[in-house]
């Protein structure tokens, strides 16, 4: 394998990784759609929203970095997805968006909304950021109607490369079962860890025992979602490549034969699925056990990282055409050019010292857990 293969391969696994940092963050947004159910009067509800609040700012930064690398490094990507199902993105920006303006204005004397109106914002950023983001997810595995002619850049009149095949860009997304419920997991998910978050940073005996109580039924229903996906998805057809040809073509069990064939990969799977139930069932069945965010936290990470890596290792095409299976991307076709990657490549060797400072930061933000003192004698509180 040369060097410029490498770079593909290792700026596939920076990627992967990313997303799924994202989605461990999303326990932000699953604490935002928990805040009516957890918080029986309006100091707890508060006492939740802050706990939460202090940690928007992350989920945010790495959907933007996680956008801003796609870009870098994979940039017809960029251009088919970003470019052609717009509406799904703008929606994913939307609810960022407000939830960003719900924390800094609904605690604030004088604004215009009204404090539940931003309230009701927070929900929806809640319930909509992790299924938009997970039936985006889906298209990579159940493919995205596009086409794509390189060619076409020499057109004066319109140098377009990709274009969508239909009027929705983006919204028929919705109508594939399989990618809805990878974004229905999603949330469920994003509920599970939003609840361990709460259980380990709130000092609150009636917030921890009703997290507690909820774990259950939420554990089951992102279970029965996630694995409904999973099983589809190995069992299915996928979109495999040629390697000499470089011709997309189907191939049944296609995500099963990587993980046969990527053994440290379905490792990284099998590590990731016992960690997070490790961190759920320890959690329900030890009183007093408040540590399973940390390893339901890394579970998800790496079990997300594993799949993310499936869609794009081993001569798949991490988003594929279902109207042309020749316009499908690789990580071959679409990414930059060698001086690119081989120059951001120095750039990422700053990403530890990057990590070392979200964790510097996030430990001195929860150095003294959330309780109802702090919040009734605190003014900066969200």
């Amino acid at each position: 394998m040369d060097t410029y293969h490498i770079l593909q391969y290792y700026w596939w696994f920076l990627i992967s990784l990313l997303g799924a940092l994202l989605v461990f963050l999303l326990f932000v947004q699953g604490g935002q759609s928990l805040i009516t159910t957890l918080g029986t009067s309006e100091l707890k509800q508060k006492m939740l929203l802050n706990s939460t609040g202090r940690k928007w700012e992350f989920t945010f930064t790495t959907l933007v970095t996680f956008g801003g690398a796609f870009f870098a490094s994979f940039p017809l990507f960029y251009s088919t997805s970003f470019g052609g199902a717009y509406w799904v993105w703008i929606l994913i920006l939307l609810c960022f968006v407000i939830q960003a303006v719900s924390y800094e204005y609904q605690a604030k004397k004088g604004n215009l909304l009204g404090k539940k109106t931003y309230q009701a914002f927070l929900m929806i950023n809640g319930i909509g950021a992790p299924i938009l983001l997970g039936t985006a997810v889906g298209t990579f595995f159940n493919g995205a109607e596009f086409l794509v002619n390189k060619e076409q850049l020499t057109d004066i009149a319109m140098p377009v490369i990709s274009t969508w095949a239909n009027p929705w860009h983006g919204l028929e997304a919705v109508l594939v079962i399989w990618n809805v419920c990878l974004g229905v997991a999603l949330f469920f998910l994003a509920r599970v860890l939003a609840l361990l978050y709460f259980i380990n940073n709130i000092d609150d005996e009636e917030i921890y025992t009703l997290s507690r109580k909820r774990l259950l039924p939420e554990t089951i229903l992102f279970l029965v979602f996630f694995l409904a996906f999973l099983i589809h998805t190995l069992l299915s057809e996928g979109f495999a490549v040629n390697p000499e040809t470089k011709e997309v073509f189907m191939q049944p069990y296609k995500y099963f034969i990587n993980l046969i064939e990527m053994p440290a990969v379905l490792a990284v799977l099998l590590i990731g699925v016992v960690a997070v139930l490790f961190g759920i069932g320890k959690t329900i069945y030890t009183k007093g056990w408040k540590k399973g965010i940390w390893f339901t936290g890394i579970g998800t990470v790496l079990t997300v990282l594993a799949l993310l890596l499936c869609a794009g290792w081993n001569n798949t095409a991490y988003y594929p055409s279902v109207v042309d299976l020749q316009s499908s991307l690789t990580i071959e076709n679409s990414s930059s050019s060698l001086f690119t990657l081989k120059t951001m490549s120095y750039v990422s060797i700053l990403i530890p010292f990057v990590l070392a400072y979200i964790f510097y930061a996030w430990r001195s933000l929860d150095l003294r857990k959330i309780d109802s003192q702090e919040m009734e004698n605190n003014e900066h509180t969200y």
